[in-house]
């Protein structure tokens, strides 16, 4: 038997077997995979398919404009060039990366970079670099930046230089011809014509924070592009802004280049323009005295009294806010293209804090501006008549007691007259209690005081009374961030501090001290509804809404929140209304009795000095309300019986049909009648000389 005949007879049929068994195998495997593909999970491929092919672009929407209530313009859109270069479009010839191009586009990038002033080559390229890049906020030059551009998405334009002049955006606009892929683009950024004398009531934008991404991406924005209100108007009137982009969709080919536009184009929406209740000449007469008041009050002592004040100008009949001046504030044009990191770090340290509005936001004890509360309390729950006289000797001592059973202690209360002449006011009655701001007055019929006031009003019914004039809730203005200011009460104290209420809690709060927070707009709130007879007006800044053709769509009007002489003041915890059912109003007759003690202030009173000789009648409440915060702890100022003190002054005019009410705090600045009260009557002149003056350019008959 030959080899060949041996090779023949070893052969084993099975293994052929195996052959074809594992060949059928194989194209069993891809025929299942085709059909898998192709029919079962084909729709899914298809849609995924169509989906890489179809691009929706988002186009961007216009802001609406603010203006002030006479037509300025506060906050506008203004035309902002970037230059661009989309890698794809540049001359690649035989450029195999784009960190090593061509000399082609070796020559546009050095023409470029000496014309807008950017290296060709700077930095490299690594994990890190990429992670954080950010157009226009780096350090890397163009042949990284257009590398990276490259590596996301070549036929999007990536910026190099953002927010150059327009006369440069022209020059490479005409080279654009001879530079293959560079270009300008042009974007929308606001613009702030009045800067930092209005910021704090307008604000400033910011990108969309991560945060919310999901909320405005519902609503057509994009996250990296899209601006929205991060304080003030901007920030509040987002929804009447924004308005809504538009968007197109194209088909594009496998590297993103855009093919054609498919369907029709959505266009955007413009957002609305709102024309403010503010006067921007009255904001800067407002402005320039507070920060007049201040600077002579620094140079006078020859040291730093105050950095920080407020000065807040409003119509009490229908509750338009004229001025708010938060001082000192912000450059919020610095924030207008991005907010810049040293800037913001800057104003974050500053112990002032610039970015806080200090008119809505701060709370600070009121003080005697405070006193007008119970005021029309004690008389209209008859506490005392307008003519009883209580007397002021300068000093009382009353047993300080936490409970009915509780023996207490004698502790001395003293009036601000007494720590300066070391006697007291006499015999005081309602009207001179109020122009004299006598504390003692205030101690006994707020607190009581065996033999002449059995029944003090009580803390209970000094807080009805004060929530009456707006104290203690916020007043729905249209700025973000208002605080609610505190009312105190016995339930407030044992649940917050874990203690009993005292008498000596009551005597103080009556005081505006003590517990008794407010920030400066209820201060305004609270003697601009006794100025308008009861009628308490929801302060607003918005004075009507207009289409992007200036069509008012949502004209002006007065809202009335509450009319204390029609609307019960009630508290859970008053024992008529638990017993008797009885609801308790303020008597119209009660108002005009403390306006009468206001307008003393002024004629007789701790204000006489400050507003003698003006034109037109006004009246007002002095204040100056001691304080201990953290500021005046590390000074060491808060020393017993001599703490550091905040000025207040609020008022109102012309006194028998106010058209303006106003009110000015400067922090420290110790006394109310001689630092702010001046600060309110430059902000009421200048209101009624621009009136005059609006008056004299208007036509006769119309």
């Amino acid at each position: 038997m030959n080899k060949n005949e041996t090779n023949r007879t070893n052969f084993e049929p099975w293994r052929m077997t195996v052959l074809y068994a594992l060949i059928g195998a194989i194209f069993a495997f891809y025929a299942f995979r085709l059909f898998d593909l192709q029919i079962l999970s084909g729709p899914g491929y298809l849609a995924q398919a169509e989906e890489n092919r179809i691009s929706t672009i988002s186009l961007p929407t216009q802001r609406g404009i603010i203006y002030d209530r006479n037509g300025v313009v506060l906050a506008r859109n203004v035309a902002s060039y970037n230059i661009t270069i989309t890698p794809a479009d540049l001359p690649l010839g035989d450029t195999i990366s784009m960190l090593e191009p061509n000399g082609a586009i070796q020559k546009i990038y050095r023409e470029l970079s000496a014309l807008i002033d950017v290296p060709v080559s700077n930095g490299e390229i690594n994990d890190e670099t990429v992670r954080l890049f950010k157009p226009c906020q780096t350090e890397l030059g163009i042949l990284q930046v257009v590398y990276i551009g490259d590596t996301n998405a070549p036929y999007d334009p990536v910026r190099i230089k953002c927010n150059v002049s327009e006369e440069l955006a022209m020059v490479v606009q005409e080279r654009s011809s001879d530079w293959p892929g560079v270009n300008v683009e042009v974007e929308a950024v606001r613009e702030y014509p009045t800067g930092q004398l209005t910021s704090e009531i307008i604000g400033f934008l910011g990108p969309i924070p991560a945060t919310e991404e999901e909320y405005y991406r519902g609503q057509g924005f994009v996250p990296n592009r899209d601006k929205v209100g991060y304080a003030g108007v901007e920030a509040s009137l987002q929804e009447i802004l924004q308005g809504r982009n538009g968007q197109k969709t194209i088909e594009v080919d496998v590297a993103g280049k855009e093919l054609r536009t498919v369907g029709e184009i959505v266009n955007p929406i413009p957002g609305q323009n709102v024309r403010l209740t503010v006067d921007v000449r009255l904001q800067l007469a407002a402005k320039t005295a507070l920060v007049d008041e201040i600077k002579y009050w620094n140079t006078f002592l020859n040291q730093t009294l105050s950095t920080n004040g407020v000065v807040i100008a409003m119509n009490p009949k229908t509750g338009e806010i004229l001025a708010l001046v938060s001082y000192p504030t912000f450059e919020n044009n610095r924030m207008a293209r991005q907010i810049p990191s040293d800037y913001y770090e800057q104003l974050q340290l500053d112990p002032n804090r610039p970015l806080f509005n200090h008119a809505i936001s701060a709370e600070h004890p009121p003080g005697s501006v405070f006193k007008m509360a119970p005021a029309i309390g004690i008389l209209n729950e008859d506490v005392v008549t307008v003519n009883q006289t209580v007397e002021d000797p300068g000093k009382i001592t009353i047993t300080e007691k936490f409970s009915e059973n509780d023996p207490g202690f004698q502790r001395d209360y003293v009036c601000w007259i007494y720590k300066d002449k070391n006697n007291g006011h006499g015999d005081v009655n309602y009207y001179k209690g109020i122009y004299e701001s006598c504390d003692v007055y205030w101690y006994k019929v707020g607190g009581g005081y065996p033999g002449e006031v059995e029944q003090g009003l009580g803390i209970w019914r000094i807080g009805e009374y004060a929530r009456a004039l707006g104290y203690g809730q916020k007043t729905g203005i249209e700025l973000p961030g208002e605080a609610s200011g505190l009312m105190p009460d016995p339930t407030w104290k044992r649940l917050t501090v874990g203690e009993n209420w005292s008498t000596g809690d009551t005597y103080i709060a009556t005081m505006g001290q003590g517990y008794v927070l407010s920030t400066p707009l209820q201060v305004l709130v609270s003697v601009a509804t006794l100025a308008n007879d009861g009628k308490r007006m929801q302060s607003t800044l918005v004075h009507d809404v207009l289409d992007s053709e200036g069509n008012v769509v949502k004209p002006f009007q007065p809202k009335l929140q509450v009319d204390i002489t029609r609307t019960p003041i009630i508290n859970k915890y008053d024992e008529r209304s638990r017993t008797t059912g009885e609801k308790v109003t303020v008597e119209p007759w009660v108002i005009q009795e403390s306006k009468i003690g206001m307008r003393e202030v002024v004629t007789v009173g701790t204000a006489n000095v400050q507003f003698a000789g003006m034109t037109i009648p006004s009246a007002g409440k002095t204040g100056t309300a001691e304080y201990c915060d953290d500021i005046a702890n590390k000074q060491n100022l808060c020393q017993p019986g001599a703490w550091p003190a905040h000025a207040w002054y609020v008022g109102y005019a012309p006194y028998d049909a106010p058209e303006i009410a106003v009110v000015a705090f400067v922090y420290n600045g110790k006394e109310g009648s001689t630092v702010a009260a001046p600060v309110v009557r430059r902000v009421m002149e200048a209101y009624f000389e621009l009136k005059a003056v609006d008056a004299a350019k208007t036509p006769t008959g119309q």
